[in-house]
């Protein structure tokens, strides 16, 4: 684990990452820890969290794993109420659990449209809600991870599109009922970020890789780090004064438009 932060921002800190057990959420998790958090992750399978939490003790940090389905809200607040009874106390949540499949709108069932909704959005929402109780004091932040697809039309990603855009909005709306008892609430929007499942799924050929490569401005694929950077930087006091943000970290990717995208994604 290594970034940019060096001084341990978030030392005493208690945070929460659902959907922790891989990919940038993990990222996101060994970055806390490493700036001196204290790190639950939430996810479905506990044997994957348990590798992820015994990386982050292997690397000085500690962690806990909680196994919960986002969906369910009454399996959601007891993992949050036993990392309040373990550690006493909750500062940061980031929501990150998220659900995807590339298909046309007729290619898909009600039942996927309803899946990949209920993980990214009411997935989000019942987070949240379960946190607030905890969260609730100044200092205390929220970060969603949202998607370009929240403010891109994207081909073969009606159901991303729909929910991600609801996670935009909920942010936002958050942010100013819950402003008042000190919850900053942000999103951040990360673009093609290399090694992760999202992308092995959305480009899964080397041809549709590089085409999509060379179509972002920045031309390259960003780094697990980078997103990591981002989070830290939000749930900081850094940042002690930004909530509603809807961040983009995604080397130019929201600039392009749908045009690359539908060409990568139709190959």
């Amino acid at each position: 684990m290594s970034g940019v932060f060096r001084d341990g921002l978030l030392t005493n800190k208690v945070a929460l990452v659902t959907g922790g057990g891989s990919g940038i959420n993990l990222g996101i998790a060994e970055r806390l820890a490493e700036q001196g958090a204290r790190v639950a992750l939430l996810g479905r399978s506990q044997e994957k969290l348990d590798g992820a939490v015994a990386g982050i003790a292997k690397a000085g940090g500690t962690a806990m794993g909680l196994s919960a389905d986002v969906r369910d809200f009454a399996a959601v607040d007891a993992a949050f109420k036993k990392v309040v009874q373990t550690w006493g106390e909750l500062d940061v949540l980031v929501c990150g659990a998220a659900g995807n499949f590339p298909a046309p709108a007729l290619g898909m069932s009600a039942n996927g449209f309803k899946s990949v909704v209920d993980i990214d959005l009411l997935g989000t929402f019942n987070c949240a809600r379960a946190a607030f109780e905890h969260l609730r004091k100044p200092g205390a932040s929220i970060v969603n991870i949202s998607a370009t697809q929240a403010f891109t039309p994207t081909p073969m990603q009606a159901h991303v599109c729909a929910a991600k855009a609801g996670v935009d909005m909920l942010t936002k709306t958050l942010a100013i009922e819950w402003g008042p008892a000190g919850v900053r609430v942000n999103s951040i929007v990360p673009g093609p970020i290399a090694e992760t499942e999202g992308m092995r799924r959305l480009t899964p050929s080397d041809a549709s890789r590089e085409a999509l490569k060379e179509a972002l401005p920045l031309q390259r694929y960003g780094e697990k780090g980078e997103i990591a950077d981002l989070a830290l930087f939000l749930c900081s006091d850094a940042a002690r004064y930004i909530t509603g943000a809807v961040v983009a970290c995604d080397g130019g990717m929201s600039l392009v438009g749908s045009g690359i995208l539908m060409k990568v994604l139709s190959e």
